[in-house]
């Protein structure tokens, strides 16, 4: 987790003001990368997003749960190497099922209710990632 209270809100403010993170997986040592919506917890312990189970995301997870989130706040302009950041997001993911999926749906939904009919789809895994560490990049 951040070591400062100053990182921790440009960490909280960056994860709050942005729906979309890049996910990256591995297969046999080759990665691979998907653009998925995300929701975090109060806490910033877990961050949760939606695949489909026939996703080769998902795949890769059922074999490897570690995964590699960025999420950023680019503009595509001159002005990002100067006021741009980015945070990696480094932990293991994993489904949630049951009591702990219903308890979550709402909390990712509150943030993306566009994909409530994805999400309550019977082939729509839930997945959250324990954070194990956050990476900060600002002023590139």
């Amino acid at each position: 987790m951040p070591e400062t209270a100053e990182v921790l809100e440009i960490i909280r403010n960056l994860l709050a003001s942005q729906r979309l993170a890049v996910l990256s997986t591995q297969n046999q040592g080759q990665p691979y990368s998907n653009l998925v919506a995300f929701a975090v917890s109060a806490d910033l312990k877990y961050l949760l997003f939606a695949t489909s189970r026939a996703t080769r995301k998902y795949a890769n997870l059922k074999a490897d749960l570690r995964v590699s989130i960025l999420i950023d706040n680019r503009t595509n302009e001159a002005t990002d190497f100067a006021k741009a950041a980015a945070v990696t997001v480094l932990g293991q993911a994993w489904e949630v099922q049951g009591v702990d999926r219903q308890q979550l749906i709402p909390v990712y939904l509150e943030r993306h209710p566009y994909l409530q009919d994805f999400v309550n789809s019977p082939n729509c895994a839930l997945l959250r990632v324990k954070v194990e560490r956050y990476i900060l990049v600002s002023r590139f």
